[in-house]
């Protein structure tokens, strides 16, 4: 519903395999020296139809051979088939959960996986050792604006790290929260359209209210012994870690 991809990527709900996307990387990665590679923070790495395609694990060993660093930012549990390779170079995966009320989910994140195969997911590769964050993003008032039970979970389960940021508008994903949310987006709009602030043709909630949420979150995360990271808010005071994560990639997890 909230996605933001679909408003710079034509056609966005037609997943289309690159042309010629092994070969190619296979060129630059000749190139890299242990560089880090985030995959991928438009679209998502693992759409259903990788799991008969296989075509993200190919580039993974490619980059895997290349000694690639990598970051991996996901919806998608199909990420656990790839462990084996994940374990072979310094790595780390961002797996989004916007909310642990499932219904909410289903809202939120269309055709995403049930939200417990993303906590056992998440689990799961902290206990093969592979450091995860997890983006509780975003956070959109009246809706997920109370985590204090997921971040509790995702503490017990070993998280080290939460990623966030608040709902942020445009006219395409707009459309589609109101459309979902009917009564909310009524209760929303002026928070967006008369006291909200424009950055980077977005339309965000007012400073102070995207301040007071993620403060809450930032708090909540310390109180839990999980570091926090706000990205693309102008908040970074509020930082206990990098926004993304990637802090990560030097402090390997092991169950």
């Amino acid at each position: 519903m909230y996605c933001y991809a679909s408003s710079y990527i034509p056609n966005f709900g037609d997943c289309r395999p690159k042309k010629d996307i092994i070969s190619t990387l296979k060129k630059e990665a000749e190139k890299l020296k242990g560089e880090l590679i985030s995959i991928s923070n438009s679209s998502d790495p693992y759409p259903r139809i990788e799991a008969t395609t296989g075509l993200t694990r190919r580039c993974l060993e490619v980059l895997v051979e290349s000694n690639c660093k990598i970051q991996l930012i996901t919806k998608s549990n199909i990420v656990l088939r790839d462990d084996d390779l994940l374990s072979r170079t310094q790595a780390t995966v961002a797996l989004t959960i916007t909310t642990d009320e499932e219904n909410t989910a289903k809202l939120l994140e269309i055709a995403a996986p049930p939200v417990n195969e993303r906590l056992s997911a998440v689990q799961e590769l902290i206990h093969k050792g592979i450091p995860v964050s997890v983006r509780v993003d975003p956070i959109v008032p009246l809706i997920n604006d109370h985590q204090e039970k997921l971040i509790k979970t995702l503490a017990a389960i070993g998280v080290k790290h939460i990623t966030s940021s608040t709902y942020k508008v445009k006219p395409d994903n707009w459309r589609r929260f109101c459309q979902t949310f009917p009564a909310i987006s009524e209760k929303l709009k002026p928070l967006y359209f008369q006291e909200g602030e424009k950055i980077g043709g977005n339309i965000l909630l007012p400073r102070e209210l995207r301040y007071k949420l993620m403060k809450n979150m930032r708090d909540l995360a310390t109180a839990n012994g999980i570091k926090f990271g706000v990205c693309r808010e102008n908040l970074a005071q509020l930082n206990t870690g990098t926004c993304d994560g990637s802090w990560l990639l030097n402090t390997p997890q092991r169950g």
